[in-house]
């Protein structure tokens, strides 16, 4: 039986152009009928008579163009690793792995390993191309060495000033330019001395996180301090925090609604706590809008989706089932609590909080007629309430509810 050959070929290339791939890689780019990619890496590629080139820089016109060519042999070219951080998984989900053929050539994080003798799997691998800024921030903390694919030339100098202002000004960067290419540089420097307004546009930045002195260190285990979040008294506090975000289970790629979200705290721990978490906060109150996208901004998970307006309104819109469903206030409003059951997904968790009476109430009904678990958490923190006195205040009583559904 004959193996069918996948009508489209990726390539992953570097720096340095044909003459560091593969004898057989570099056969299928020289010799391609159909050469597709960015403008950057064709110009590496000589050109040959009779072969037609497809650039890019609008990735879903690109894409519109190569589904007219469905069929006919393309090979595309891509930067290093086209599975890592690259078109190739776009277009795995898009054509199917039958019809690609991805050959990956050593990607910025493995040159950028091997240029500094780091271990690759010891590293935090991150992407800003195309993303928030921000997202470096999540996994800060001392010890930490962490590789950054940037988005541009400015990209070392905007991370360098998030990072002094993080509180982590003193960390050493090295920003590694071309790298196998002709025009390979490293520029270094700690975050907080950092001058360089514009490097080359392809650079991957190096960074081994050291906090400057007294710097709050956060970890990504749920129960920040309440002071780590702006918030305006309305805060799940840190000893209930940590018991939610238990009871919820956040995993991998998870996805949460957090309905009534406050000032975020639930949404954004959990999308810390586990990689590629997702979360959505639904919260009336336009008041609280920038405080909860401030949190997630500060907090590394600028990607928390913010809903305005009235919960129920808009679940009735949302077609993305959750996995799990927190529930802090709104317990009153009817049919609230019966929509969240209805659109979580089977085997998903809500996780109610209930302070008043009435919630309690309700909560204990849901649980008479579903099912699952219910506990009283009951707090108390020391304080100072006179020269050389302490003693205990206990916050408000918290009656939590857990169900899984079946």
């Amino acid at each position: 039986m004959t193996e069918m050959i996948p009508w489209l070929q990726v390539v992953g290339m570097g720096d340095d152009g044909p003459e560091g791939l593969a004898p057989a890689a570099r056969a299928l780019v020289e010799g391609a009928e159909i050469l597709a990619g960015g403008a950057r890496l064709l110009d590496h590629v000589p050109a040959r008579e009779g072969q037609r080139r497809l650039p890019y820089t609008d990735l879903q016109d690109f894409l519109e163009r190569l589904d007219a060519l469905r069929g006919t042999p393309v090979c595309l070219v891509a930067t290093g690793d086209p599975m890592m951080c690259g078109i190739g998984s776009v277009l795995a989900d898009r054509y199917g792995i039958r019809d690609l053929r991805v050959l990956p050539h050593p990607g910025a994080y493995s040159l950028a390993a091997a240029r500094l003798g780091w271990a690759l799997q010891e590293c935090v691998l991150v992407t800003v191309h195309g993303r928030p800024l921000e997202m470096a921030l999540r996994d800060l903390a001392p010890g930490v060495r962490m590789l950054i694919l940037s988005r541009d030339g400015r990209t070392p100098m905007a991370l360098a000033r998030t990072l002094a202002r993080a509180g982590y000004g003193d960390s050493p960067m090295t920003v590694l330019e071309h790298m196998g290419g002709a025009k390979e540089n490293r520029i270094q420097a700690l975050a907080g001395d950092w001058e360089e307004d514009q490097v080359a546009d392809l650079n991957v930045i190096a960074l081994e996180a050291l906090a400057d002195p007294g710097t709050p260190l956060r970890s990504r285990v749920p129960g920040l301090t309440d002071s780590a979040f702006d918030h305006d008294g309305m805060i799940t506090k840190r000893e209930v925090r940590a018991s939610t975000l238990s009871a919820l289970q956040p995993y991998p790629g998870a996805r949460l609604w957090d309905v009534g979200a406050g000032c975020g705290t639930i949404g954004i721990e959990w999308m810390r706590a586990a990689d590629r978490a997702i979360a959505v906060a639904f919260e009336r109150d336009r008041s609280r809008f920038a405080r909860i996208a401030r949190n997630a901004v500060t907090l590394g998970v600028p990607g928390l989706d913010i809903v305005p307006g009235p919960a129920q309104e808009s679940i009735l819109e949302r077609t993305d089932p959750p996995d799990a469903i927190f529930l802090g206030g709104g317990l009153s409003v009817p049919g609230l609590l019966e929509l969240c059951w209805e659109r979580l997904r089977p085997g998903g968790r809500l996780v109610i909080n209930a302070v008043t009476l009435q919630a309690e109430t309700r909560v204990a009904e849901w649980w008479t007629l579903h099912g699952g678990d219910m506990s009283r958490l009951n707090v108390s923190r020391l304080e100072t309430i006179g020269p050389g006195l302490q003693a205990w205040k206990a916050l408000a009583p918290v009656t939590q509810y857990t169900g899984v559904k079946p």
